[in-house]
């Protein structure tokens, strides 16, 4: 294995192309090995031999040189998982509408990789897991191959830090968290990393790399949601600028780091994680009551944001079943077009029967699917903005002329702190509330 590695013979196998596989892919080929792609999506991997890229942060024409050279290729079917040195899986971790956490998809793969199991083979983990996942789950499942972790194959946890348009933290360039089940485990699965990624940290087991992982995006839900809550408490009070205040705090070089509110979070791990942590305590009877308020608080944002819409349209005389509404920015964050888990899609959703038509505009999504309706992004112009009766701008991407939509638009709810001018009269900022 060390030599296959240091000599860059080794093949390597992606299970899931998607956000987290299809850059790391890239990586792994730009390091010289050959790279075997497996998603059981046709599409996708029609695409990826074709060489275009479905993904923003890589680019059709890096993808295309890496086919045409034969350091990619794609696969839908798992038997050619028996050709690769070292496996990563790469799929989708999601949660079920009660919140419970739903790692089918690790366990479907696990079942077909061990099908084609062989001695020597390193498998390695990248979705976002609860604790013991790797080995309680995965690892039982490969071992029903009859052969043993450490002695006929190796196994280790690697959690994934992809950080959809971010070009300054990458899969290169942002460190890696690792751990094997042996120590053995640990020291391929370091030794492989290390050949396509700037840093790499290993831990003493798989289930404190879970863990880390977890931490490190409930850090995140729980400082949102006590900045979503100080904004809804500076409403109420009025008079206090609930992003003036963050900005003042931020001053304070120590102590204090910045986390602005919002109309809800989106994305993959942080919405979700919390509740993949709060699952696996109770098996332990621990309630991690503070978490998962932190959760609920942030998943009531979107209908916060509701409510602040229907107060100010009540104000501006316009009954909801004849008000045409435009939203600005559907994607979970600015700059991007994933919309995965985005509260801007909350939102529409909870509209969608209370007014009479929506409009959405977004530079990085075409088209969308909301409640088995398709809409169509459309052009932000003067004469859309003087058309309808509220915008709402619940993505701030950096693309939007501000002025325009300021100058234009009759009414404007801005959950972003987009637009800075807060005494303009048709102008509502979540987290603000004049006296």
């Amino acid at each position: 294995m060390k030599d296959k590695i240091a000599k860059r013979e080794a093949k390597i196998g992606i299970v899931g192309l998607g956000y987290v596989g299809l850059p790391m892919a890239i990586e792994i080929a730009k390091a010289g090995f050959d790279v075997i792609g497996i998603d059981v999506d046709a599409k996708k991997v029609k695409l990826i031999n074709a060489g275009k890229s479905f993904i923003e942060d890589v680019p059709s024409e890096e993808l295309e040189s890496l086919v045409l050279t034969k350091k990619i290729k794609a696969y839908k079917t798992y038997p050619v998982c028996n050709q690769c040195d070292i496996i990563n899986i790469c799929v989708p971790t999601p949660f079920t509408d009660t919140k419970d956490p739903d790692i089918s998809y690790i366990i479907d793969s696990g079942k077909e990789i061990a099908k084609h199991l062989k001695p020597g083979q390193l498998i390695v983990l990248r979705s976002t897991t609860f604790p013991e996942t790797t080995e309680k789950i995965l690892l039982p499942i490969l071992e029903k191959s009859g052969l043993k972790v450490g002695k006929d194959f190796y196994l280790s946890y690697a959690p994934e830090r992809i950080d959809p348009g971010n070009k300054a933290f990458t899969t290169k360039t942002t460190p890696v968290v690792l751990s094997g089940v042996t120590k053995t485990c640990t020291e391929f699965t370091k030794l492989f990393y290390s050949t396509f990624v700037d840093e790499v940290f290993a831990v003493s087991s798989p289930r404190v790399a879970e863990m880390a992982k977890l931490l490190e995006n409930i850090f995140r839900s729980v400082n949102i949601a006590l900045v979503n809550e100080l904004a809804l408490m500076c409403e109420r009070m009025g008079g206090i600028d609930v992003w003036e205040v963050v900005h003042a705090a931020g001053t304070k070089p120590f102590g204090f780091m910045s986390f602005y509110p919002g109309p809800g979070i989106g994305g993959h791990c942080i919405l979700v994680d919390p509740y993949y942590l709060s699952w696996k305590a109770r098996e332990y009877d621990f309630h991690s009551n503070f978490i998962e308020l932190a959760a609920q608080t942030n998943e009531n944002m979107p209908f916060k944001v509701i409510d602040k819409f229907y107060e100010i349209m009540a104000k501006k005389g316009v009954p909801l079943a004849r008000a045409n509404i435009l939203i600005l920015g559907v994607a979970f964050k600015r700059n991007v077009g994933d919309t995965r888990n985005s509260p801007a899609i909350k939102v529409m959703e909870l509209l969608s029967d209370k007014v009479k038509r929506i409009y959405y505009n977004d530079p990085y999504v075409p088209t969308l699917k909301i409640l088995n309706k398709r809409y169509k992004s459309v052009a932000l112009n003067r004469e859309l903005l003087q058309k309808v009766d509220c915008v709402l701008i619940l993505t701030d991407h950096a693309k939007y002329d501000y002025e325009l939509i300021l100058k234009n638009a009759d009414l404007i709810l801005d959950t972003r702190n987009a637009i800075k001018q807060r005494e303009h009269p048709h102008l509502y900022t979540l987290g603000y509330q004049p006296i």
